[in-house]
């Protein structure tokens, strides 16, 4: 087990506090752990949704930047000039 050097300190007000105590004693565990366990927990969730994906916003400004460089995409150019494979009826 690797040893815990790191401190976070939250500052809830009472009922947070009263409601974060029941929970982790209705668990049989700290409140440290109660809170970490929880926070990871919310902190996996969050970084695994599928709808975000993070990163720095210089990077982010690169990406929007490049969308407004076209580039010659022959592959996209050879598949618009082929026939329709569907065509709606009217």
């Amino acid at each position: 087990m690797t040893a815990k050097t790191h401190r976070i300190e939250v500052r809830p007000d009472a009922s947070t506090k009263e409601l974060i105590m029941r929970a982790a004693l209705a668990m049989g565990e700290s409140i440290s752990s109660f809170v970490l366990r929880a926070a990871r927990a919310e902190a996996g969730r969050v970084l695994a949704r599928p709808d975000v994906t993070p990163m720095p916003a210089d990077q982010f400004d690169d990406l929007v930047d490049s969308l407004d460089e076209p580039d010659e995409a022959p592959r996209l150019r050879e598949a618009a000039r082929r026939p329709r494979a569907y065509h709606e009826s009217a």
